[in-house]
């Protein structure tokens, strides 16, 4: 969860009145966000003591430490925060935001050049803005926390403010060759060229984390005015020309990122914010924007989304009974606008966004979302604000109305049952990840990938995370190579899920396999021992032990000698074979049992030899 530090007095005296701490942490609590700090209450540094507040710099005055949800972007700011917590508490209205209409609107054009780079760009400018110490530290603020989440470290999106009196419009945005890129960047007296910046903030930290994003990129993102004047090199630095301060009066923001619509809500943000400090509050002045692809699009969209939701659905899911009439009043409260019936700009009711909703029983009830709450994207989330505005400690303690006894499923009861029994034997439990790198699953253990079996990730993280595991046993190894330095010998097990492509297994294509794995390492494999395990555990489940697959025995299991699989040496691997019934025509491979092969062990860097088994136990279900 994103921290923010607001002004303790500014805030207090914005909503019109003083809090003890616990008042305002009961005030947080109800509107679903956390105290986590008041500075106030901190011991005071003896050179502050005989300050008055207003002596006081900005970082000594006190503060209040507020944890929020991190898809609240419109909370990450005191002006956000401090305009919802007065809508919620009814001393303000909701406020309306809109869009001027200016006679020469401004135009920024993207060039085909930065497709390959950071294709995307909006804009929007901020008239007659008033700045003071406070809000200018609001604005810096908001950008770098936009910066660090939304944005990714600036990888996804980066924002550009500039000082509009500055500069000229139209505005061009291109990528360009490192070497033709020639300005003064932020805070700095001299011309650079990029180049020259990358070197120069190699060792500034703060920048060096960006420039990763365009180092090694052939063209770099540059947005000029209609002078050649560069307003900024994105992601890493404006230009020192366009420079704001406590004098701006207007603001010319750019944004560019890969991605639309990340870049237009960051830009919603932004505008919606600090629009409250224009000559015309809540107004916005948009922007022509053409994209590299030709189309042209009006920047920021400060249109409200309209969302249906059912009376009767709301009070059944949050389990209470308001009337309709009480239901938009708590939507105000959450700056959202309901209105009883239908809206002609409602979504329709196949929209994506109204999937999973009951069949409409009770009044209808139309709900306009403002630019602020990119966290609306279902009619689940504006029920959650209901619920929030009543209060959840207001809402009713009431027994179930599904009459019926809680209790695990069969396979669960079974693996509880067995874990247990494999504890009793002087073995110790591992519980290891599901995802593994495809090495692991198959090259480290030499066994080949056919394409069947494997489940893997469209976009993984690290490398180490490609697939969901097809075995237990890689997160085993990796257990033990991880702990060489205790005693031997190691008796691991683990029973757990693996996943595994099913075509079948509609519509995911995949499903979950209960199975059960144990390592024995030592000075030597001892293969005895992890079999007298295997033996435990079908004594337990009481599975006796046959020969072969003899037609003349009821059931049981039995040890099938193999030399195809890899992961074992040749001579010291089988498969464990499961006669179901008497009836049963051909036996049920459970897994397999035996000793790793030397190259296994190498490439999981163990040092000592080991046995192992892994089977499926759902059959026994």
């Amino acid at each position: 969860m994103p921290t923010i530090s607001v002004d303790k007095l500014k805030l207090f005296e914005y909503l019109g009145r003083d809090f003890s701490k616990k008042e305002f942490e009961d005030l947080c609590f109800e509107y679903g966000i956390e105290l986590e700090e008041d500075t106030s209450e901190l011991p005071i540094d003896d050179a502050m003591k005989n300050l008055s507040i207003d002596e006081m710099t900005l970082d000594q005055r006190p503060q209040l430490k507020i944890d929020i949800s991190a898809n609240r972007y419109d909370l990450l700011c005191f002006e956000g925060l401090s305009k919802s917590l007065s809508v919620f508490l009814g001393l303000e209205q909701p406020p309306h935001y809109r869009l001027s209409t200016p006679q020469n609107m401004l135009e920024l054009v993207a060039k085909p050049s930065t497709l390959e780079i950071r294709p995307i760009v909006v804009a929007a400018v901020l008239r007659n803005i008033t700045f003071d110490k406070f809000n200018y530290k609001s604005f810096i603020d908001l950008q770098d926390k936009l910066h660090a989440n939304l944005g990714r470290k600036r990888s996804l999106v980066s924002i550009g403010t500039h000082d509009l009196d500055t500069i000229e419009g139209p505005f061009e945005y291109s990528a360009r060759p490192p070497a033709d890129i020639n300005f003064i960047p932020l805070n700095k007296d001299k011309s650079y060229s990029a180049v020259e910046l990358m070197e120069l903030y190699k060792s500034d930290l703060h920048l060096k984390r960006y420039l990763h994003i365009i180092k090694d990129l052939p063209l770099y993102p540059l947005v000029t005015d209609k002078n050649g004047t560069v307003l900024s090199m994105p992601p890493i630095i404006n230009g020192d020309h366009t420079k704001i301060s406590l004098n701006t009066k207007n603001v010319f923001i750019e944004i560019t990122a890969t991605d639309l619509t990340k870049a237009n809500i960051v830009l919603n943000m932004m505008v919606t914010m600090f629009s409250c400090y224009c000559g015309d509050k809540y107004v916005v002045e948009p922007v022509k924007v053409t994209l590299p692809n030709g189309k042209s699009i009006i920047t920021p969209n400060l249109d409200q989304r309209v969302f249906e939701a059912d009376s009767h659905y709301i009070n059944k899911l949050i389990g209470i009974n308001l009337s309709s009439e009480e239901i938009i009043s708590y939507l105000k409260k959450m700056c959202l606008v309901g209105v009883l019936g239908t809206h002609e700009d409602a979504f329709p009711k196949d929209h994506p966004v109204n999937e999973g909703a009951e069949p409409i029983v009770g009044d209808l009830i139309s709900v306009a979302v403002p630019p602020t709450r990119a966290d609306i994207l279902h009619q689940v989330d504006i029920i959650e604000d209901v619920a929030t505005a009543f209060g959840y400690n207001k809402i009713p303690r009431a027994m179930a109305s599904i009459t019926t006894i809680a209790k695990p499923t069969p396979v669960n009861k079974l693996t509880n049952l067995l874990r247990k029994e494999i504890a009793y034997a002087g073995w110790t439990e591992v519980l290891s990840l599901s995802l593994c790198s495809h090495d692991e699953s198959f090259k480290l253990l030499q066994r080949v990938d056919n394409g069947n079996e494997a489940v893997v990730l469209a976009n993984p993280k690290t490398i180490e995370y490609q697939v969901c595991r097809s075995l237990l046993l890689p997160g085993i190894l990796k257990t033990i190579r991880e702990n060489r330095s205790h005693s031997l010998p190691f008796k691991l097990f683990e029973v757990s899920d693996v996943i595994l492509k099913d075509v079948e297994a509609k519509p995911l294509m995949s499903r979950n396999e209960r199975r059960f794995c144990a390592v024995y390492s030592n000075q030597s494999a001892m293969f005895e021992v992890t079999l007298g395990l295997l033996d435990r555990v079908m004594e337990v489940l009481d599975v006796p032990r046959i020969k072969n697959f003899d037609s003349r025995s009821e059931f049981g299991y039995y040890l099938e000698p193999t030399n195809d699989i890899g992961t074992y040496l040749n001579g010291r691997s089988a498969y464990v074979c499961y006669k179901a019934s008497s009836s049963s025509t051909s036996p049920i491979i459970l897994g397999s049992i035996g000793v790793l092969h030397p190259n296994v062990l190498a490439n999981f860097n163990l040092d000592f030899p080991c046995s192992s088994v892994e089977i499926n136990i759902e059959p026994f279900v």
